[in-house]
């Protein structure tokens, strides 16, 4: 019986698609944009984007300046979105904004075309274009409309996206000392620090510095020694003199001491 039943769901699910199908490509070939149109918004309401999508594609340049073709847009951007295509959800988002600028719903894309870059936005070990991106659209939205209810939201997507850049970069400065290329390190450390300098990795990164520089120092030609270990002794002051009381406090004294023997000795 309970096999019967599973059969009977299984057909009667085949004869659906089969049908909407069928009534997708008889409406597509049909030429009437008003009935393509009204059949995209009911394929939209019964979330079937890629139906509703593909309806939209035909009809949003022919319906272009009227009221259906705003909604059109709005709606073909929103099946993109949906359908977790964020690159071209963010475009046609844009396309709507510039073609509407006083529609009902531009304030709406203005949120989502920066709203497609966030969800866009990658893990901080890759290229992170689209983070700033999504940082510079919400920027943009909160500057046009100060009384949104949704600044609050935008504010705090901008604060995460920011920490994800402050992460990438500490991570990528990190990646130089760890592989011994200690000039590299001592540059992107520093911009690092430059770039962010309230970053909660400061402490560390400031160590960092110092310990590249030495190692730098250690590693060179005669003739550079002694400005590289002037040039530790100097990070060093600078490392002291904001955190006094850090747990690298004993390592970098050493190589402090180390530094300034090396520098009589030369």
């Amino acid at each position: 019986m309970r096999n019967k039943i599973i059969s009977f769901v299984a057909i009667l699910l085949i004869s659906i698609v089969f049908t909407n199908c069928s009534e997708y490509y008889r409406i597509q070939k049909s030429g009437d944009y008003n009935l393509m149109y009204q059949k995209a918004v009911d394929y939209y309401n019964y979330e079937d984007y890629y139906h509703a999508k593909m309806l939209f594609d035909e009809v949003v340049n022919v319906m272009k300046g009227n009221e259906k073709g705003e909604n059109a847009l709005f709606l073909y951007a929103q099946c993109h979105y949906k359908q977790h295509d964020y690159t071209m959800g963010a475009y046609y988002f844009e396309l709507f904004y510039n073609t509407y600028p006083f529609g009902e719903k531009t304030e709406e894309a203005y949120f989502m075309s920066a709203y497609c870059y966030y969800k866009d936005s990658p893990r901080p070990s890759l290229d992170q274009t689209c983070t700033r991106k999504a940082i510079n659209a919400m920027q943009t939205y909160i500057n046009k409309y100060p009384q949104s209810t949704r600044i609050d939201e935008a504010n705090n997507i901008i604060t995460e996206m920011r920490q994800k850049l402050e992460l990438k970069s500490y991570e990528n400065a990190k990646l130089y000392y760890k592989l011994g290329e200690y000039q590299a390190a001592t540059i992107t450390l520093k911009n690092s620090l430059k770039e962010y300098p309230d970053t909660k990795y400061r402490e560390e990164l400031m160590y960092l510095v110092v310990k590249s520089n030495f190692m730098l120092a250690e590693n060179s030609v005669e003739d550079k020694k002694a400005e590289r270990y002037q040039s530790t002794v100097t990070e060093y002051y600078s490392f002291i003199d904001e955190f006094p009381q850090s747990q690298y406090i004993p390592e970098i004294e050493e190589i402090y001491n180390q530094s300034v023997k090396q520098i009589k000795n030369l």
